[in-house]
């Protein structure tokens, strides 16, 4: 085969990549938006929010007495450690942190240092198994029950850290 040819044949694979890659995207910001939907209908029927569960997703920030809002900056996943306003987060224990989407691209908000770490999400993940992200202006909020200081990454862009400090 030609250096044309194998150029050619490489620039076809590269662009069908990039169109799975962004299709891949789409699904899975559609489908956190329609679970989002559902989740929300689901906690107007109960009227308790969905139960006992510590962590929600949500298209509307509401905050308590007790709530501390987290933003996801624009052009989070060029900032690391800056990507998330206040870091680090402050709060006693029993209150909820609400970290809001407020940048163009998807994201996570997953308990961990990275994806190596053998307790990665297992305190809080607003994705679990990727299966739903975090897209513009969405939610996802957390209500701390023990003290500690708890890291925490985006998996899509795991430069983006952060920590909460429960005293």
């Amino acid at each position: 085969m030609s250096s044309k040819h194998r150029v050619a044949t490489f620039s076809i694979i590269v662009g069908l990549l990039a169109l799975v890659v962004t299709l891949a995207t789409t699904i899975a910001v559609k489908s956190v938006s329609a679970q989002n939907s559902t989740d929300q209908k689901q906690a107007s029927s109960i009227g308790n929010n969905g139960g006992s569960n510590n962590s929600t997703s949500s298209n509307n920030t509401t905050s308590t007495g007790s709530g501390t809002k987290v933003s996801i900056q624009e052009e989070a996943s060029e900032m690391g450690d800056q990507a998330y306003d206040p870091n680090p987060v402050k709060v006693k224990s029993g209150d909820t942190v609400t970290w809001t989407n407020d940048d163009s691209q998807a994201h996570t908000v997953t308990s961990g240092t990275d994806s190596s770490d053998p307790n990665m999400g297992k305190v809080f993940d607003s994705s679990p198994g990727l299966n739903t992200l975090l897209s513009t202006d969405q939610t996802f909020s957390h209500k701390f029950t023990t003290a500690g200081e708890f890291p925490y990454f985006c998996q899509l862009h795991p430069t983006m850290v952060g920590k909460v400090v429960v005293s």
